[in-house]
């Protein structure tokens, strides 16, 4: 009777684990398969005295997934969100396991705010911060924590595409 209910229990852990390895699979197949689908255009943008090489976000599915499942962003790189029209914007770190600052850029392409944020990781349960523009803005520019103020970027100054 003893040996039966420890192959029981054995057998139940056994389909526990395959039950629980097929439920957490596909979302990490989805995850990978989603970054391999999106792709972003590259560009050389300048700021004050810095050029900088961004990723440019520019449909609704490329600012849902941003910078999330990185571990490493270079110098001098970033991320660049643009939207259709100037508008209030508000950003989180989903997924997102880099520290980042923000810029917020009006239509003008003048910054109007500037945001240190904190990374996020994978075991959080409750809801990342959020990040809201002080003024409506038409981009957001995300490079590494401390970037603007190491390279003096402040508010006022103004993106220019190169």
């Amino acid at each position: 009777m003893v040996l039966r209910l420890k192959s029981l229990i054995v057998i139940s852990l056994i389909y526990s684990f395959i039950f629980s390895f097929s439920i957490l699979m596909p979302s990490g197949l989805l995850a990978d398969e989603q970054q391999q689908s999106i792709h972003f255009d590259k560009q050389d943008i300048k700021i004050g005295k810095k050029k900088i090489r961004v990723e440019i976000a520019k449909t609704e599915q490329e600012h849902q997934y941003g910078l999330m499942n990185r571990n490493v962003l270079a110098d001098d790189q970033g991320m660049l969100f643009i939207f259709e029209n100037e508008q209030p914007l508000s950003f989180w770190m989903k997924n997102t396991y880099i520290d980042l600052a923000i810029a917020y850029i009006d239509k003008n392409k003048v910054i109007i705010d500037i945001q240190e944020m904190k990374a996020t990781n994978p075991m959080m349960t409750a809801p990342p911060a959020s990040y809201p523009s002080k003024k409506p803005g038409m981009y957001a520019l995300e490079m590494n924590r401390g970037w603007f103020k190491k390279n003096k970027i402040n508010k006022g100054q103004k993106l220019i595409f190169l």
